[in-house]
């Protein structure tokens, strides 16, 4: 007899066929399979869950109550089971901890005094300086597929540490033991796709519903071969597994947003990692924060992920009675050591063993962690706990090598039933030799992630206009204030010596505009290294998704801000100057925006991002050859001149206003505008020029051209590039800070202890 649990639905109904047979396609190898001969996987049962959704309430708010049904095994030639085992051996931790340094702590007599009884167990690699504390130590256990497993203990036990080391979220070199499924070491690339994590915190949108985060899951981990309305029957069947379908069309929600409860965003938070239906589960205290009802429900809805056919692992602080009812088997941890491991039923068992029963009147998780905290404050700590228990795991070791063991399938043939029932759905194939090639990499093409990225990302912003309307304001408000300042200017040397600080301000203030840009990524940077982790998509698709969706916004910008001052400054050109004009704003905010996505990639906080920006945006304006020409910038910074990217946009512009060599910008008298002959007469300038005349040999009248646009090129020091040459210099700046802001993902989202 296999022992599933359903919603409660009779073995009688005709709705018996599994899900994925009923909504999706049977792939073309997968051999033909007798619906009474397996059992149903978890998306049958979601199936079943939306027509006995309302069955105590009729509103849908609560999980269904779950019956457990025997169904009988017509067809012996396949099997009813397939049993996944986790094992996990001698997993230990050890971390160095900075040590402060006091001058008691000098003497050798006051050393153990400082450091405390048993709070951190000096090894080799101590110095004055650090010690090493171990996080987990020769832990060793297994979890097997329709369980519950259940990690307990104090704050401080490890109990994050342990999922964390199970879900390879620990550097390699750091953490030793192994951890193996069905006898196979498991590889890091396998357990990413067969595997789901989910933290403790819920990392989601705010701004999106709960139907829209699920159905985004569903387009990043189901194959792009399902159709549009199969991964919405998936999405909905979730929903109704989850309790969810009274707020599925609201939003997330966050401090400025009212959203769903704290009970409905865990769930969420689950659903969005049971999406493509995982070999293994394992979650970071997912009651934690929850009311006794909400950690109820979220308890019982991973009990029927587990009973689906799914390794589910999870560490919680204190369960409640009920919760303790649903849970398969314990491992109770002691600062980093096991101190107990077996199912809730053993407990009462081991402790009066031990020689302190458990009172029938109290509950037993609690009374185990009493006693272990009372035995952490003895002078010998749990060290008698840890031993019994490796003594008491022995015997129980001994009598279970007596029975039959359940696990007779490879990991590559346990994978290949899986997928013939209908589980790992995520563009899995039967057709490989080995169990790591069962399953791809990433579940979709990376055209179609940067589809799915983009679209969830345009969401968001349109949930929030306002962003973009400050921005947009902030553009023409400066527009304004320019075009009013610098009002057709004229063609006198008073006016291009203002046309200069047109343009330096204008290039200027476009990068500084784009610093908006910088809480973007850092808002959605732990949600992207939980996405990330577990192949949902790659990173080089997030990286062009982000610069798409940027594309219509820095277009935008740019046309309103050249529309507003090109023509009220009174700049030279005409439609092709105007054009020209407006492809070099493009390239402006390109680059900044750019140049800021990838400051955020870096820096881990919103604030000292924004001073790093400012700074050195500054410095770009300080080289950029306004403030002082390239001929006078030192040698030993100009270096720093070159890449100035406020250098490139105004040498451009410069060109585009000064490079008609026949109009002229200084005549005659003009020659002592600016100067302390400025003030003089007229007539004495005319007297002073004919004076000049003489001197030179050449005669010079009150019409006669001294400067053009080349000239004053010349003067200011841009000879060096045409100002084409400095538009796609300015793009390819744009270009290659996105590619610094890969590479910057690509090495700083590891999201792993070291």
């Amino acid at each position: 007899m296999s022992r599933v649990v359903a919603e409660n639905f009779s073995p009688n109904r005709s709705d018996t066929t599994p899900f994925y047979s009923q909504t999706m396609d049977q792939p073309d190898y997968l051999p033909p399979r007798s619906t009474a001969s397996v059992s149903p996987t978890l998306g049958q049962l979601l199936k079943r869950v939306g027509d006995v959704r309302k069955e105590a309430t009729g509103d849908g708010s609560e999980t269904p109550v779950h019956q457990v049904l025997e169904l009988g095994n017509t067809n012996l030639e396949a099997p009813r089971t397939i049993p996944f085992i986790l094992s996990f051996n001698n997993l230990t931790y050890s971390v160095k901890v900075r040590r402060r340094l006091r001058l008691p702590s000098i003497l050798p007599t006051t050393r153990h005094h400082r450091l405390g009884a048993a709070s951190v167990e000096p090894v080799s690699g101590e110095s004055l300086f650090s010690t090493t504390k171990t996080l987990l130590n020769d832990i060793s256990g297994e979890a097997r597929d329709g369980e519950i497993v259940a990690v307990l203990g104090a704050s401080g036990s490890g109990k994050s540490t342990l999922i964390d080391a199970l879900a390879n979220r620990i550097a390699k070199g750091s953490l030793k033991g192994t951890v193996s499924l069905n006898g196979e070491v498991l590889e890091s690339r396998m357990l990413k796709v067969i595997s789901a994590y989910v933290m403790q915190d819920d990392l989601l949108f705010p701004m999106l519903t709960v139907e829209e985060t699920l159905m985004f899951a569903a387009e990043f981990r189901l194959p792009r071969s399902l159709s549009k309305s199969k991964k919405k029957m998936r999405v909905q069947a979730l929903i109704d597994q989850l309790g969810l379908r009274n707020a599925a069309k609201t939003v997330i929600g966050d401090e400025g947003h009212r959203g769903v409860s704290g009970g409905e965003r865990r769930r969420v938070s689950i659903g969005i990692d049971i999406i493509h239906d995982p070999i293994m589960l394992l979650l970071d205290e997912p009651t934690s924060g929850l009311d006794s009802t909400s950690a109820f429900m979220v308890v019982k809805v991973l009990q029927r992920i587990a009973q689906s056919g799914s390794i589910v692992i999870m560490s919680v602080h204190q369960p409640s009675y009920r919760i303790l009812g649903l849970l398969d088997r314990l491992i109770f941890l002691s600062r980093g050591q096991t101190v107990y491991s077996g199912p809730p039923t053993c407990l009462p068992s081991f402790f009066a063993e031990f020689g302190h029963p458990i009172p029938d009147n109290e509950n037993r998780t609690e009374f185990a962690l009493d006693h272990i905290r009372e035995l952490e404050g003895s002078p010998g700590g749990t060290k008698s706990l840890v031993e019994f228990n490796k003594t008491w795991q022995s015997m129980k070791q001994q009598t279970a090598n007596s029975e039959p063991d359940r696990n007779g399938l490879s990991l590559k043939e346990a994978i290949s039933a899986s997928i013939s029932k209908g589980k790992l759905v995520s563009g899995a194939t039967n057709n490989v030799a080995t169990a790591s090639s069962l399953v791809p990499t990433f579940a979709n093409p990376f055209w179609n992630e940067i589809a799915v990225l983009s679209k969830r990302s345009i969401t968001n912003s349109r949930r929030v206009p306002e962003l973009f309307g400050i921005r947009l304001g902030a553009v023409l408000v400066t527009g304004f204030i320019l075009a009013t300042m610098f009002w057709q200017l004229d063609s006198s040397p008073k006016g291009v010596q203002e046309r200069l600080g047109f343009f330096a301000f204008a290039m200027s203030t476009t990068f500084y505009t784009c610093a908006d840009a910088l809480p973007v990524f850092l808002q959605e940077r732990y949600i992207f290294m939980r996405e990330t982790a577990y192949n949902a998509y790659r990173r080089s698709s997030y990286v062009l998704s982000h610069a798409l969706v940027s594309l219509p916004s820095i277009i935008f910008l740019s046309l309103s801000f050249s529309a507003l001052t090109f023509w009220a400054v009174g700049l030279d050109g005409g439609f092709s100057g105007f054009l020209f004009y407006f492809f070099i704003m493009c390239a402006s905010f390109w680059a900044g925006n750019s140049f800021v996505t990838f400051i955020s990639g870096v820096v881990p906080h919103v604030m000292l991002g924004y001073t790093i920006v400012v700074a050195i945006l500054a410095y770009f304006l300080l080289f950029s050859g306004f403030f002082i020409n390239r001929d006078r910038i030192p040698p030993y910074w100009i270096w720093f001149h070159y890449m100035s990217l406020v250098k490139y946009p105004y040498e451009a512009v410069l060109q585009n206003e000064f490079q008609d060599p026949v109009k002229c910008f200084v005549r005659g008298v003009q020659i002592f505008d600016n100067t302390p002959l400025g003030s003089v007469p007229d007539s004495m300038k005319v007297q002073l020029l004919g004076t000049l005349s003489n001197t030179l040999g050449m005669k010079i009248t009150s019409s006669t051209c001294l400067t053009t646009g080349l000239d004053i090129l010349q003067q200011q020091g841009i000879t060096d590039l045409n100002k084409w040459s400095c538009l796609w210099v300015t793009v390819a700046w744009g270009f290659l800070f996105r590619v610094l802001f890969y590479f910057a993902l690509l090495l700083g989202s590891k999201n792993k202890r070291s």
